[in-house]
């Protein structure tokens, strides 16, 4: 990334080893945390360890490993929410039950500040992020963009060498790689993103490489 604008750390959370993200505007040390799914102190450790301040949570989606621990930390400190697309409602419903299935403890219902749409943006610091809706792992998935730094924060839409599942509630498959293809794609090969799970890639990568979405499949 050559725009200094931008500072990220990826902090990997509950036995899900989640790509939490810690997002800082390097100006004004303000951040977002993107999908705090639980080990809060870690998280904070990292905020905190950057001399940063918090300013709000952005989520991508409702599943347990990235939004088990949303609630919590916005009553902790009293930060907005913004995200997911309402369609994940009934996913946000769902997570004191999810958390009992997987074993996470204190999952809460929550309900954002701000639903977001395709073609949103959020803001922290002097930051902004384009929102993008990706359906398919979930119905109200979506994902952040930093253009000036060419970074994606994508969550469980795509992975280095793979996609997200869409065998749970709600998930479309046809629904997911339109999604890939038509709002991450035209983004730019060059874009590097980080994704729910495992290491980062860029969508040229995965456009040559990904036994999925490569083009001429």
């Amino acid at each position: 990334m050559t725009d200094t604008s931008l500072q990220v750390q990826v902090v990997p959370v509950t036995p899900f080893q989640q790509n939490c993200s810690v997002l800082i505007c390097t100006a004004t040390k303000r951040a977002a945390v993107v999908d705090p799914g639980g080990d809060l102190e870690q998280i904070l450790r990292v905020v905190k360890n950057a001399g940063a301040t918090l300013e709000k949570i952005l989520v991508t989606h409702a599943h347990i490993d990235h939004a088990g621990a949303v609630a919590a930390l916005a009553e902790r400190l009293q930060l907005p929410i913004e995200g997911p697309h309402r369609d994940d409602k009934f996913w946000i419903d769902q997570l004191p039950l999810q958390g009992r299935e997987f074993g996470f403890t204190g999952a809460a219902v929550f309900v954002p500040d701000r639903w977001l749409e395709e073609g949103d943006t959020v803001t922290f610091g002097n930051i902004t992020l384009e929102v993008h809706h990706c359906p398919g792992h979930t119905p109200g998935h979506v994902i952040f963009f930093h253009p000036g730094s060419k970074l994606a924060i994508v969550g469980d839409v795509l992975f280095r060498g793979s996609i997200g599942r869409t065998d749970f509630p709600r998930g479309d498959y046809a629904t997911l790689i339109l999604s890939i293809r038509e709002r991450l794609w035209p983004l730019g090969d060059e874009v590097q993103f980080i994704p729910g799970h495992g290491p980062m890639s860029t969508f040229g990568y995965e456009r040559r490489t990904n036994p999925f979405v490569a083009d001429g499949l």
